[in-house]
């Protein structure tokens, strides 16, 4: 199972691929979006359009992950946030693969055993679980760390599925 883990952000989006074997875990990629900060929104939403659909056609995720939007203090911010996040799911749902939504905290909890865990925490909990990974931004390894989020919770849901179905 090919997963692609999104992190959502108008800025910077960050983007990581895993694949999922039972309970092993293997980095295949990641990287950031970066859209150009001087065009109109509706432009910069096309060019985190564009670069979502290019990670899919080059490296064929069979599902995708995204996180969960925050609400902030400025709510000119969140609601350009929240188009941004509105974007990084459209894409992979319009492709096909099934879109899971995780909360911050429990991508957090999920790699670094607590929901509070600082970035650096995060980042260092990926590396260790996916060898030879170098997630050179935070929002990579928050994009991998979704990734790896989906992981573990979607083989729980098909367990749950197994044993009810029996």
């Amino acid at each position: 199972m090919r997963i692609l883990g999104l992190d959502p952000g108008l800025r910077n989006t960050g983007w990581g691929i895993i694949d999922a074997v039972d309970n092993r875990l293997r980095h295949v990629a990641d990287g950031v979006i970066r859209p150009d900060a001087s065009a109109a929104l509706s432009e910069r939403l096309v060019q985190l359009h564009d670069a979502i659909m290019a990670v899919i056609a080059e490296y064929g995720p069979d599902e995708a992950a995204v996180e969960e939007t925050f609400v902030n203090m400025n709510p000119a911010s969140t609601l350009k946030l929240g188009q941004a996040r509105g974007v990084v799911m459209l894409v992979p749902a319009k492709a096909g693969l099934p879109v899971g939504e995780y909360a911050a905290t429990l991508v957090k909890q999920s790699v670094v055993g607590t929901g509070r865990a600082a970035k650096e925490q995060v980042g260092m909990m990926v590396k260790t679980l996916l060898p030879g990974c170098l997630a050179a931004t935070p929002d990579a390894a928050d994009a991998l760390a979704v990734a790896i989020c989906h992981a573990h919770h979607r083989g729980t849901q098909q367990r749950l599925a197994r044993a009810v179905a029996r």
